[in-house]
């Protein structure tokens, strides 16, 4: 969707992408792609230098699990010892800061995609109830914390009780987990860090997000205005209608 939406603007596009995680339809989408594998910083940087690409964006998804087969090059090993702890903005950040020093600037994909952001409201037929209000305050702390802390963005509540925090197992499992423990009516909240960089690490949601929710019966999903995309927003909607659950996006 990104690649599209910038070819569309009249740009050239070329596409880094990892072994094992990028969907290889993207090849078909830009002018161009070169495949690495998760750490080759040297190779990455390679390949926009070559290209002349003096923009870059950081687009979909990195299983967290891949961080256990990664295969750096030197540049990703001495990035990696630079590192005191392997957390998402940790690791973004330093990598940002190289491709910097290399004339490369970093954009955010949402300047090009900005209406999949989340809009404020209720976006379903259902409204949360008086109760679930309640789970969605209690939860949004908490969930503001465990971001603050650099380690998830979703958590799932039930009676302002946790049930679930997201680790690197991902939301759609978090969902599944908590929403097992809750039975029925688990309240999914997901929200940007705190000091949140749109550069990289937007927090998303998509259909699959509630088919999760459906599959465990639970109830409202809450979001933060602005600072969420929405994949397949259409079809999200339409399943919640149908099975009984409130989507709300709020402002932080």
């Amino acid at each position: 969707m990104v690649a599209d939406s910038i070819r569309k603007q009249g740009h050239r596009v070329v596409a880094v992408a990892h072994r094992e995680e990028t969907d290889p339809e993207l090849a078909k989408k830009v002018d161009q792609i070169v495949w690495i594998h998760l750490g080759q910083l040297g190779q990455l940087i390679k390949a926009l230098k070559k290209n002349g690409v003096q923009k870059a964006l950081m687009a979909g998804t990195i299983s967290k699990r891949l961080m256990f087969k990664i295969k750096p090059d030197l540049k990703g090993l001495t990035l990696m010892s630079k590192l005191a702890i392997f957390h998402d903005d940790g690791i973004l950040t330093s990598l940002a800061r190289e491709l910097e020093k290399e004339g490369i600037h970093i954009v955010s994909a949402t300047a090009y995609i900005p209406e999949l952001l989340s809009p404020p409201g209720c976006l379903t037929k259902r409204k949360p109830s008086k109760k679930e209000k309640e789970d969605i305050e209690f939860g949004w702390q908490i969930a503001k914390q465990l971001g603050k802390l650099d380690i998830g963005q979703c958590v799932v509540v039930r009676r302002r009780t946790v049930l679930a925090l997201e680790a690197m197992e991902g939301t759609d499992e978090t969902i599944l987990r908590g929403g097992k423990l809750a039975r029925e009516k688990a309240v999914v909240v997901k929200v940007s860090k705190p000091n949140q960089d749109l550069r990289f690490d937007v927090p998303s949601v998509g259909l699959k997000t509630v088919e999760s929710m459906a599959k465990v019966k639970a109830s409202v999903l809450a979001l933060e205005a602005g600072k969420t995309l929405m994949f397949d927003k259409s079809d999200m909607i339409r399943l919640a209608n149908k099975s009984g659950i409130a989507i709300v996006s709020e402002a932080g």
